[in-house]
């Protein structure tokens, strides 16, 4: 299969790409700054040449997201799947006086507006897959009904996008394409802390599972764990 993961430089983003080529996939690597963190994905990119390509993607930029899948689409033709992993966490724990809606937009743009461009322009690529399927990266904060204080550009971020990805899902249900919004669980990141109690790398195994088929999702929403169990929206 092909694979794109965005945020492909670290956390939960850099295991889904090393996973999958362990599984023997193709991945597409999108990365905002090619030269800026990435030490770790150049390393992977030398040990698996033949399956892993990092690409720059800014999703937050059209034209990034647009000159990256024309070009993928040159050399590759299909896509399998897309991983919207990138994503940011900012004004955490501000209260509404303190909240600055410039970083309010800017998660926005990010977190909600990211997927949609990716969706948007690499789309064409992923219909002409076989078994192809979209996850959005989502949390457990973007639920309505466990809503906690604190955090209200990422929160509101994450319920925006389990919207778009049930708009999507039932948009794309005729062409067989299942879309999933999925929680990672709190994982060992730079985003979640040492203290998490998840190995992004068992996160990325469930994915995996999940994009190849091996798990048999029943809910009736696309908002799930990385497990494929259905979350409390």
């Amino acid at each position: 299969m092909k694979i794109l993961v965005t945020g492909a430089n670290r956390g939960l983003g850099l295991a889904l790409a090393a996973n999958a080529v362990q599984r023997g996939h193709v991945v597409l690597a999108g990365v905002r700054n090619p030269a800026q963190n990435t030490e770790k994905l150049t390393m992977l990119c030398e040990r698996y040449p033949q399956q892993v390509a990092l690409v720059p993607l800014d999703v937050a930029s059209d034209e990034s997201v647009r000159f990256t899948a024309e070009k993928a689409d040159d050399r590759y033709q299909v896509l399998d799947a897309i991983v919207n992993n990138a994503g940011v966490l900012s004004e955490r724990y501000h209260t509404i006086e303190e909240l600055s809606m410039e970083e309010t937009v800017r998660t926005f743009q990010i977190n909600v507006f990211g997927p949609m461009r990716v969706v948007k322009y690499f789309l064409p690529l992923l219909r002409q897959g076989t078994r192809a399927s979209i996850v959005n990266i989502s949390s457990e904060a973007g639920s309505i009904t466990n809503a906690i204080g604190g955090n209200y550009a990422y929160s509101m971020s994450k319920t925006a996008l389990n919207m778009f990805s049930e708009q999507l899902s039932v948009a794309l249900r005729e062409a067989g394409i299942p879309v999933y919004a999925v929680h990672p669980g709190w994982m060992q990141t730079d985003m979640g802390g040492q203290d998490a109690a998840i190995d992004p790398y068992v996160t990325a195994n469930g994915i995996l599972d999940l994009i190849e088929g091996k798990k048999v999702v029943t809910s009736r929403f696309v908002f799930i764990d990385y497990r494929g169990t259905p979350m409390v929206i």
